[in-house]
């Protein structure tokens, strides 16, 4: 019997009751499941999400939901053989799946490590704060906190796993829930990934909801708190877009469509060189990987006009290398598309492209298979068009053929590179292969307004790069116009799409208490002992120590000149000072903080394990012998860290402000300092 998709709502896992939709096996076009997610009440499904996995979620720090992710990608990564074993059915090789399966746990791991970049609170301060008056007592500052809605994802066929994993990962580590909307023709993948994440019980209740179907109506019920993610063509992504609900609640909607990418050849990379090697294997890979079903594959391809023939060569030759077939049949390099369906609309987009732009490799029509049959699977022979005069016919422009399909076109000058892969009115990602910076310079700001993302690929990275179309976690995925305006990832810039961020204002104390950061002008406490002889938890925001005084003197700054070497002639030649900011012989900035150092550290054993280093440092006022320093050492900010294993310490870091000043009162120096200091509580 063919097994019949379940949806996971409520905290249960359930069928749906609308019409069924049939899930075919890419390469064979046998029914492998039933896909239905007709009469589900979303509007319950987002109510319990923001009642009850949103609450749980908004309570953990940032620290807790990094490892909650780390946990739930060392338990996938122990189940990854089972989804290999399905991903074959949605025509996918081991290599494709790879990328959809690994790609998509690396990526929870990527964001799991993130987690460094974030305070151990369940919220984050932004930047620096922002003076708002004179005297400094009214001040402002911005911090970020999670929504109290659900992320909605929609997203595409292409990556099941991936495409579900990496927005989880980022909403989950802003705190937010989420209710995923996989494509239907290959649910299946998405499905199985999900009973394994609902099993493990490492995500709370409410955290994660599954929708195998079309989902019609599942926008009805958004609100302004809740985010909504689509990943898809970009026809699609408009109508969403256009939702009644997302304009009349402002809904944020995030948009990463399919784009018409581009590869340059820059003109140094003649045949015989690195680059015009790896250009070739770049297109190659990018047809020929998912059988092309990916939104970052490279669908142009700009050569200068003197170099096409041999692109069109070299080209063929490396495709004449990949075979087409069953992704479990040995030696086969390219599987399926994702269906019959899929593979008529690209037969069909090829053709209209056709028309102007021959088809110069490949045969629509016909294509060898090994272990499978081109009547019952929706296989494809990779094909490429030549475009002669691309400012004249604009179709390879406008029209994606979504599958193995690229179109050859020449330029005469870097000029008309940048325009042409410009007109692609938005993309994804570009790529230019070329070993001169200047040419690498100007092809990127020529095009940098229409990409999301450029890669230059040349003989330094050939080794280590990810290619082209690797969408990467901490940088950003998305791109203008036609790719949808929007981005996702991105490190911690993808992580803020999903929280709120607010302008605070009030006094320093206020904002310190607010933010538990400390800030210029805020009360300070004194205590009563040195503050290195206090564990972390002991240590309170503002709790400041002041040091006693010391007089600059002339051999300070010689003495500091030989132990340092540093004999800059401001230090050390009087004689030279004319026509400079100085009026004297003036103290080294480092010989200030490093005396700073010595007065305020507390030389007995402590709590305090070391110095772990400067965050920043500015010395704001010079120093002349006979000045007279003093330092106020104050706990900044405090950030517990994790143990590496039951043997380790507990500890966190402690940011210090050291703020030295001079007889007036008038600062000279501030910096940030930073300590590792010892817990109390050991457990």
């Amino acid at each position: 019997m063919t097994p019949i998709l379940e949806n996971y709502a409520l905290g249960r896992w359930m069928p749906g009751t609308g019409e069924q939709h049939e899930l075919h096996d890419a390469s064979t076009g046998e029914v492998i499941a039933i896909a239905n997610g007709e009469g589900l009440d979303f509007a319950s499904m987002l109510d319990y999400a923001r009642r009850t996995g949103n609450p749980a979620l908004r309570k953990m720090t940032f620290h807790e939901r990094g490892r909650m992710i780390k946990a739930l990608a060392l338990h996938l990564d122990s189940k990854k053989e089972d989804f290999y074993t399905l991903s074959y059915r949605s025509g996918a090789t081991r290599a494709d799946s790879w990328i959809d399966i690994e790609g998509g746990i690396g990526n929870l791991f990527a964001n799991a490590s993130l987690r460094r970049k974030f305070p151990d609170k369940p919220f984050y301060v932004e930047s620096d704060p922002i003076a708002l008056s004179k005297a400094g007592n009214f001040m402002g500052h911005h911090i970020l906190v999670p929504k109290e809605g659900v992320a909605v994802h929609i997203n595409a066929y292409n990556f099941p796993i991936w495409g579900m994993l990496e927005k989880i990962a980022v909403n989950l580590l802003a705190g937010m829930p989420a209710i995923i909307k996989p494509a239907v023709p290959t649910a299946y993948l998405t499905e199985a990934v999900v009973r394994e994440i609902i099993a493990s019980n490492i995500l709370p209740e409410g955290a994660l909801q599954l929708v195998c179907g079309t989902g019609q109506g599942i926008l009805d019920h958004v609100t302004y708190q809740d985010v909504v993610t689509f990943t898809g063509s970009a026809e699609t992504g408009r109508k969403l877009r256009a939702h009644p609900r997302i304009i009349a609640e402002a809904v944020p909607f995030t948009m990463e469509a399919d784009s018409l990418n581009a590869a340059v050849l820059g003109p140094d990379a003649v045949p015989g060189t690195v680059e015009f090697d790896l250009f070739i294997k770049e297109i190659r890979k990018e047809m020929t990987a998912k059988a092309g079903q990916k939104c970052t594959a490279i669908r142009r391809a700009i050569v200068p006009e003197n170099l096409l023939e041999d692109v069109q060569i070299a080209l063929g030759k490396a495709l004449g290398q990949t075979t087409v077939g069953h992704p479990q049949a040995e030696g086969v390099r390219m599987g399926a598309l994702v269906n019959m369906t899929q593979a008529n609309r690209v037969r069909e987009q090829v053709r209209e492209l056709a028309k102007n732009t021959p088809i110069v490799y490949g045969d629509l029509d016909n294509v060898q298979v090994i272990g499978g049959d081109c009547k019952t699977g929706a296989f494809m022979s990779p094909i490429v068009l030549l475009n002669p005069e691309p400012f004249k016919f604009t179709d390879s422009h406008e029209v994606e053929a979504f599958g193995p399909v690229a179109t050859l076109m020449p330029y005469k000058n870097l000029d008309e590179a940048i325009t042409l892969a410009n007109m692609g009115k938005g993309s994804l990602v570009c790529s230019v292969a070329t070993n001169d910076p200047r040419t690498a310079q100007e092809f990127v700001l020529g095009a940098a307004t229409h990409h999301g993302r450029i890669l230059v690929i040349n003989e330094e990275v050939a080794k280590e790069s990810t290619g082209h179309g690797s969408p990467l976690p901490l940088l950003i995925h998305g791109g203008p116009g036609r790719a949808g305006g929007g981005q996702e990832m991105g490190g911690m810039r993808g992580v803020e799409h999903f929280m709120q961020r607010v302008a605070i204002q009030g006094s320093p104390s206020m904002i310190t208490a607010i933010t538990e950061v400390y800030q210029p002008k805020a009360k300070q406490t004194e205590r009563d002992k040195h503050p290195f002889q206090h564990y972390f938890e002991e240590l309170e925001i503002g709790q400041t120590y002041t040091t006693h005084r010391h007089t600059v003197t002339e051999s300070d700054i010689t003495n500091f000149a030989q132990v340092s070497g540093d004999n800059f002639y401001a230090h050390v030649d009087a004689t030279s000072l004319e026509g400079t900011l100085f009026t004297g012989r003036v103290a080294h900035g480092y010989y200030i903080l490093s005396k700073a150092a010595g007065m305020f550290v507390d030389p007995r054993k402590g709590p305090v394990l070391l110095n772990y280093g400067l965050d920043e440092c500015r010395f704001t006022k010079p120093v002349y012998p006979g000045m007279t320093i003093g330092v106020k050492l104050t706990v900044k900010e405090k950030i517990g860290q994790e143990k590496r294993d039951a043997e380790d310490v507990a500890k966190g870091i402690v940011r210090w402000l050291v703020d030295v000043s001079d007889e007036t009162g008038e600062t000279v120096a501030v910096a940030t300092i930073l300590t590792m200091v010892k817990k109390k509580n050991q457990e």
